[in-house]
């Protein structure tokens, strides 16, 4: 005779509740793999995004670099430019001063009305002012000694007034001998440094400019390309290495203040 619960496990309702439970089970299992399946998409792109973030180089590019040596150029270009005017400025002043005492003597032939001049003079020292007004703040930061006394506009235009000063006296003041004037200008030279420099960077391109243009001087008077009168050193004048000296520090004073707040050259790998 059946029994009862064996009647009870084949009954239609009895099959329903095994059908449902499989389907719930199911269900469940599809829910995990499609969760699984979420996180594993989700994680993949911001583990990639994470991967290429700490890959990332923020060293700048070849672009970046070549725009700051462009800037740098460019203010050197600008510097060399002023530099030369100032020079070929200082060249026209000074020359004549010395053109009118008679201290310097040029061929009537080269000289222009003008200016009372010979036409290379002008030229020539525009080249010096910006060759020696480059040099000096390049050999400050080859030192590593930045010149900081003094660095203002007032008073680069205090040393220049100052420098025309010791170029007018030595044309217009009068001394028993050159031996006199020459040790005047020394001091008044040393006096220029000491007020507006006091480097010895400062000092030591000041005694070079002065030994190089004293001998190119002594080259050009010695080949009749002009002269001096009452020469008392070989072919010039005693002095004249004071007023080389003298503006070889005015220059680099101007060159230094114009290198002031220019960006770095920058370094080629």
């Amino acid at each position: 005779m059946p029994r009862l619960d064996d009647h009870l496990w084949s009954c239609p309702c009895a099959k329903g509740v095994k059908h449902r439970s499989h389907l719930r089970a199911g269900a469940g299992g599809l829910e995990a793999k499609v969760g699984e399946m979420t996180t594993s998409s989700v994680s993949g792109p911001s583990l990639l995004v994470a991967h290429g973030a700490g890959g990332t180089d923020p060293a700048p590019g070849p672009q970046s670099s070549g725009l700051g040596g462009h800037s740098w150029h460019h203010h050197l270009l600008q510097r060399s430019l002023v530099l030369f005017s100032v020079g070929v400025v200082l060249a026209l002043v000074l020359n004549l001063l010395q053109v009118q005492r008679n201290v310097t003597l040029f061929p009537e032939e080269v000289i222009a009305t003008i200016f009372s001049s010979a036409w290379w003079v002008p030229p020539c020292c525009g080249t010096a002012a910006a060759v020696v007004g480059l040099l000096y703040p390049c050999i400050d930061s080859r030192l590593g000694e930045p010149h900081k006394f003094k660095r203002e506009w007032a008073s680069v235009m205090r040393c220049v007034a100052v420098f025309v000063g010791i170029n007018h006296a030595s044309a217009k003041l009068d001394f028993a001998n050159n031996v006199q004037l020459s040790l005047t200008l020394a001091a008044l030279s040393l006096g220029l440094w000491w007020t507006f420099d006091r480097s010895r960077s400062g000092l030591g391109l000041g005694i070079t400019i002065a030994f190089l243009a004293t001998l190119i001087t002594q080259l050009l008077v010695y080949n009749g390309v002009y002269q001096y009168t009452s020469p008392d050193f070989l072919y010039i004048r005693s002095w004249l290495p004071c007023i080389f000296f003298s503006g070889g520090v005015t220059v680099g004073n101007i060159g230094r203040q114009l290198a002031m707040g220019v960006p770095e050259k920058p370094h080629s790998d």
